[in-house]
C-alpha cells in the first residue's frame, strides 16, 4: 500500500450499555469487519463478570482483538492499547477485512485516532501521598486540590472522576501543559475514520444501567472479586477499581454491604455514561445514532452499514 493511501477505521463508541457490542455484530452480518475493542477494563483476564465482555457466541460471530490480554496487576494504558490496536489494524487489512473499533474508553480511541501528548510518567510516591489523602478526607478532596493548582482543569473534570483528576494533579505537579487537547482536533495518524456515536434516552438507558449492574452481581460478581483477592491482587489496583470491583473489594473484607455496594455501583455507573457522554460530545467529525430511534440494534447497525457504503473508497474501500 502507498504510504500516501490511508487505512479505513471504522469507529462505533458511545457510553457503556448502549449496546455498541451488540450493534457491532449485527453489523458483521452485513460487512466483512473484525472488531478493535476499546475498553480500558475488558483487556484484563479474570475480569468477566462486570465488564460487559462479548459473549462467546459474539465472540464467534466476529472476530475481536484485545479482549483478555493482560492480568489485573498488569499495567494498560493509552499508549499501549495505541500500539496495539494499531498493529491489529495492520493484521485486519492484510485480511481483506474492515477494522471497526469499538468501545467506550474515550482516551484509547483518542490515542489511537490523534495521537498522545507528551506527558509526565506516572509518580508512584505522589501518588501514594495522594491516596493517602483521599484515605483521610475523601476523594471530594484530591478535587479541591486540583481546583486550587489547575482550576481551569478542575473545571473540565468531575469530583468522582478519581482517576482523571490524580493524573492531572500529577502533570500539574510537573508543570506540563494540562490536559492540553487543541492538537486533538486534527487527526495524526494515518487513517480514514469513520466515527459513530450511539446513544439513547439518558433515562432509559440509566435504568438499563440499573439493571445491568445487578445482573452483574446476579451473575457472580461477589465470587469473583473473592477469587482474584485470594489470588493476591491488591484491592488498589487499578483495574480493581474500576466500577462494581471496588465496592465488592470492600464486602469481601466485611466493610460495605451487598445491598449498598450495588447501590453505589448503580450510582457510578450511571455518572460514569454522563461523563462518557461528555467525552465524545467533544469529539470532532462523529456522527450520532439513537438506538432506540432507528429501530434498535439492527436499526443501528444498518444505518453504520448504509454510512460506510456512501463512503466506498474511504472507508470501505
Amino acid at each position: 500500500m502507498s504510504e500516501d493511501v490511508k487505512v479505513p477505521v471504522a469507529v462505533i463508541a458511545g457510553p457503556t450499555g448502549v449496546g455498541k457490542t451488540a450493534v457491532a455484530v449485527a453489523l458483521a452480518r452485513r460487512a466483512p469487519i473484525e472488531v478493535i475493542s476499546a475498553d480500558s477494563r475488558q483487556v484484563y483476564r479474570g475480569m468477566d463478570a462486570a465488564t460487559g465482555k462479548p459473549t462467546h457466541e459474539a465472540r464467534r460471530a466476529v472476530v475481536h482483538h484485545l479482549i483478555d490480554v493482560v492480568d489485573p496487576d498488569d499495567r494498560y494504558q493509552a499508549a499501549r492499547f495505541r500500539h496495539d490496536a494499531a498493529a491489529a489494524i495492520t493484521a485486519i487489512r492484510a485480511r481483506g477485512r474492515l477494522p471497526v473499533v469499538v468501545g467506550g474508553t474515550g482516551l484509547y480511541i483518542r490515542a489511537l485516532l490523534r495521537g498522545l501528548d507528551p506527558a509526565p510518567p506516572a509518580d508512584p510516591a505522589f501518588r501514594r501521598e495522594l491516596a493517602a489523602l483521599a484515605a483521610r478526607e475523601g476523594r471530594p478532596a484530591l478535587h479541591a486540590r486540583l481546583n486550587v493548582e489547575a482550576p481551569a482543569v478542575a473545571r473540565r473534570l468531575h469530583p468522582n472522576d478519581h482517576v482523571r483528576v490524580i493524573r492531572a494533579l500529577e502533570v500539574a505537579r510537573s508543570g506540563a501543559t494540562l490536559l492540553g487537547q487543541s492538537r486533538w482536533r486534527d487527526p495524526v495518524g494515518s487513517y480514514t475514520v469513520k466515527y459513530f456515536g450511539l446513544t439513547m434516552d439518558r433515562q432509559a438507558l440509566a435504568r438499563r444501567l440499573e439493571s445491568r449492574a445487578a445482573a452483574f452481581v446476579a451473575a457472580g460478581l461477589p465470587g469473583e472479586v473473592e477469587r482474584l483477592l485470594a489470588r493476591g491482587y491488591d484491592p488498589s489496583l487499578p483495574s480493581l477499581q474500576s466500577i462494581g470491583y471496588r465496592e465488592f473489594a470492600q464486602v469481601a473484607r466485611g466493610a460495605l454491604a451487598p445491598a449498598e455496594a450495588l447501590r453505589l455501583m448503580q450510582r457510578d455507573t450511571v455518572r460514569y455514561a454522563k461523563r462518557q457522554w461528555t467525552w465524545f460530545a467533544r469529539e470532532p467529525d462523529i456522527e450520532w445514532i439513537d438506538v432506540e430511534r432507528t429501530g434498535g440494534v439492527e436499526g443501528a447497525a444498518e444505518a453504520i452499514a448504509s454510512a460506510m457504503e456512501s463512503v466506498r473508497g474511504g472507508v470501505l474501500g
